[in-house]
């Protein structure tokens, strides 16, 4: 199969969605992320939404993401091939139940991979008031599928930062993966894709059992470098990015390796799968240390 870069700015239909407490409150259950900011119903203001929230929020779109794209003419059979790559998250504020939230998007890049062809779409959160809520760009890996041209919307992308320096690193932290974690995530975020629940599916695809969604395994690591890094404060999230690049089973041990924030709030990190490779590479959160409490 194939594709060039001519899709590069092709429009995503809009998405219309509202944001629920029980919806924010099940979402950080999924990941036993105890900060009181997310479910203390009777704080001024209310709680929170988890900074990682917004991939179960734009879920609906890439799940049916072939009836999404405004443009007949696009490939879809290439979309057989896609799995979760890169993730770029961009926090204008974090989301609060009661948002009514019109998600637009684009196909910002196609680029040529190694292993196929890197395609990175584009998800844009506003609110009632037409204020931003979260950009996303989520990157798909196309195996096997081949672009014909030198790429194109790579510029436009924010870049993601080098891997965590090290050893020896700031901190680490090791962390038993529940086997009832994938269904647990599943249900609380109803992001639903077979290989994470089914044990039939995922050998039938290759794999040898069941892995834990990579965006859960990224959300572990945003609730420990929140504590730790930002004084269980979310609110002084600004952006968290990295990328996907080994898998994770349920049952095993997971560590954490990160190099604490400089002085401008960066934050670099990684996670290793129980067999010491990386699961998530380039790893990176920055942090606004100027937030109030």
């Amino acid at each position: 199969m194939k594709i060039d870069s001519s899709y590069v700015g092709t429009p995503l239909k809009m998405y219309e969605t509202a944001v629920f407490p029980r919806d924010t409150m099940n979402f950080a259950a999924a990941i036993a992320d105890h900060n009181p900011l997310y479910f203390d119903d009777e704080r001024d203001g209310g709680p929170v939404a988890h900074s990682m929230h917004s991939v179960a929020v734009t879920w609906p779109i890439l799940e049916h993401i072939d009836a999404y794209i405004d443009l007949n003419s696009f490939p879809r059979e290439i979309l057989l091939t896609q799995v979760h790559y890169s993730e770029h998250l961009i926090l204008h504020r974090l989301m609060v139940p009661g948002d009514q939230l019109k998600i637009d998007g684009q196909i910002a890049a196609i680029v040529p991979h190694r292993a196929g062809t890197h395609m990175i779409i584009r998800l844009s959160a506003r609110d009632a008031c037409d204020e931003p809520v979260f950009t996303e760009y989520i990157g798909a890996l196309m195996r096997g599928v081949t672009c014909t041209d030198p790429g194109r919307g790579a510029d436009t992308i924010p870049e993601l930062p080098a891997e965590a320096a090290g050893p020896p690193f700031s901190w680490e932290s090791s962390m038993t993966i529940d086997p009832l974690l994938p269904y647990v995530y599943d249900g609380c975020t109803r992001i639903h894709f077979p290989i994470h629940t089914s044990r039939k599916f995922a050998r039938q695809v290759g794999l040898p059992d069941i892995i834990l969604q990579g965006t859960a395994t990224l959300s572990l690591a945003v609730k420990e470098i929140v504590n730790r890094e930002a004084a269980s404060d979310p609110r002084q999230l600004r952006s968290i990015s990295c990328r996907f690049t080994g898998m994770v089973m349920p049952g095993e041990t997971i560590v954490l390796q990160v190099n604490s924030s400089d002085h401008h709030g960066n934050v670099r990190f990684q996670v290793r799968n129980s067999q010491g490779r990386l699961a998530i590479s380039n790893g990176h959160i920055q942090l606004n240390r100027q937030e109030a409490p």
